[in-house]
């Protein structure tokens, strides 16, 4: 995500590196490159010069604190000026009503319906709501199908009518059976055009009107770019809507789209899609996102992802294991399905401080666990539950029934039993005296 722009930011930031100062000349300098690196990423020209103009006027209007060195305090100001450009503060999502009404609205092709999905399962996981999706494509059969997939995966209810041709009309009714049939939320997934053009400026504005909604959300794809940011203006204009969603973020390695989009259209980005799974959505943090653009990683949403998946009584089962020596395969395996849940493995290693930067190059595959997975699967009950009793034959029989060599057996059991190691070391007072450690070393 935004790699392009993260690397050319860094190397912007190189510019001031080893200065004892600001001075006007290289913060020009700075600013040159920063703003270079804007346009490459295709964020809108005047968007990317007043950026920079904020941002030299910061820079030059202060002494440096005497903590930070010019290139820290630069970093600093870009990192407030981006999550300021980006909306500044979270912007949250109205659930008001009963039933509350969320409109759907963008071009073909954006990812609109699936992400009608993501929503669906998003309310329904961490808001404790009842959805109800409603098809109100009337020209294409293949998005009311698709809808219906989609709700049957997730298990929530999609609503739609055969031989009626009426959207507003199937909008309004969608509603009355939301009312009926207790669902407190009602996702509207309207028909999208490969252009925009009257006739679907004109429906989705008769729909706005019919229903009074209580969201109304533009749709687009993150990765066309300014053609987004115009494409998100046009139909602002027209259908003054609450605010903007982002999909294919986890493709797109420039952020143009991203960056400018609030300041042209003055609307907030509320949801962000990073992958194909219908859990891959994400509530867009302005401050997290620039933190993640320079490279500081996004620690709060990897622990909030954490804090999903791992049961707290599971935890302290597996405290109790370690504690006693338990420790197997099955917990082990447990736990990498539990990450793997937490979303795409690139997209976790980018919320790591420093480490998109150190793994640069590296091919962060979702698939990495897989041959790990097909070792375990491969022991018998016995060989999971205490790893000791696997030797030389076990291992021969492992390799051959996973597909896998002897020596990755060896290099599983190895890592296995360090990891194993050092958990049983946090478990009992080493803990303590690491944090003991890192507290006097502040």
């Amino acid at each position: 995500m935004f790699d392009n722009l993260s690397d050319k930011l860094d190397k912007a930031m190189h510019v001031l590196k080893g200065h004892g100062q600001i001075t006007e000349v290289n913060v020009a300098e700075t600013l040159k490159e920063v703003r270079r690196a804007l346009l490459d990423a295709d964020v809108n020209f005047k968007t990317a010069k007043e950026f920079t103009n904020t941002v030299k006027e910061k820079a030059l209007g202060q002494n440096v604190l005497t903590s930070l060195q010019p290139g820290q305090l630069m970093v600093k100001l870009v990192k407030d000026e981006l999550t300021k450009l980006m909306g500044g503060d979270t912007a949250g999502i109205d659930l008001s009503g009963s039933p509350s009404v969320i409109l759907m609205s963008g071009l073909q092709g954006s990812g609109k319906t699936t992400f009608s999905g993501k929503l669906a399962n998003y309310l329904k996981t961490k808001k404790t709501k009842k959805p109800l999706l409603v098809a109100c494509d009337v020209y294409r059969p293949a998005a009311i199908n698709q809808l219906h997939v989609v709700g049957e995966q997730i298990k929530v209810e999609v609503y739609s009518e055969e031989g009626n041709k009426n959207p507003v009309q199937i909008a309004q009714n969608a509603i009355a059976h939301a009312k009926q049939n207790g669902n407190n939320a009602v996702i509207i997934d309207t028909a999208g055009r490969l252009a925009i053009d009257e006739a679907m400026m004109t429906e989705i504005a008769d729909i706005h009107k019919a229903i009074q909604p209580n969201e109304t959300l533009f749709v687009v794809d993150a990765m066309t770019g300014q053609d987004a940011v115009n494409t998100a203006k046009t139909f602002n204009e027209r259908l003054n809507f609450d605010g903007v969603v982002l999909t294919k973020l986890d493709g797109d390695t420039r952020g143009g789209a991203a960056i400018s989009i609030k300041s042209v259209v003055n609307k907030p980005i509320k949801f962000i899609g990073t992958g194909e799974k219908m859990d891959a959505i994400d509530v867009f943090h302005p401050a997290r996102m620039a933190d993640r653009i320079l490279g500081m990683g996004d620690v709060v949403s990897l622990v909030e992802r954490a804090q999903e998946q791992f049961d707290e009584d599971e935890s302290r089962k597996l405290q109790k294991k370690i504690a006693k020596n338990q420790f197997g395969f099955d917990d082990f395996i447990k736990q990498i399905q539990q990450v793997k849940k937490m979303g795409s493995m690139k997209d976790l290693v980018g919320m790591i401080p420093g480490a998109g930067k150190a793994l640069k190059g590296v091919d962060i595959d979702d698939d990495a666990f897989n041959g790990i997975e097909a070792i375990i699967h491969s022991m018998t009950p016995e060989e999971r539950s205490t790893p000791s009793v696997i030797n030389g034959s076990r291992k021969k029989r492992i390799a051959k029934g996973s597909g896998t060599s002897v020596q990755e057996v060896n290099q599983l059991m190895k890592q296995f039993n360090q990891m194993s190691k050092m958990m049983k070391m946090m478990q009992g007072g080493g803990g303590k005296k690491m944090m003991q450690m890192m507290n006097n070393m502040r």
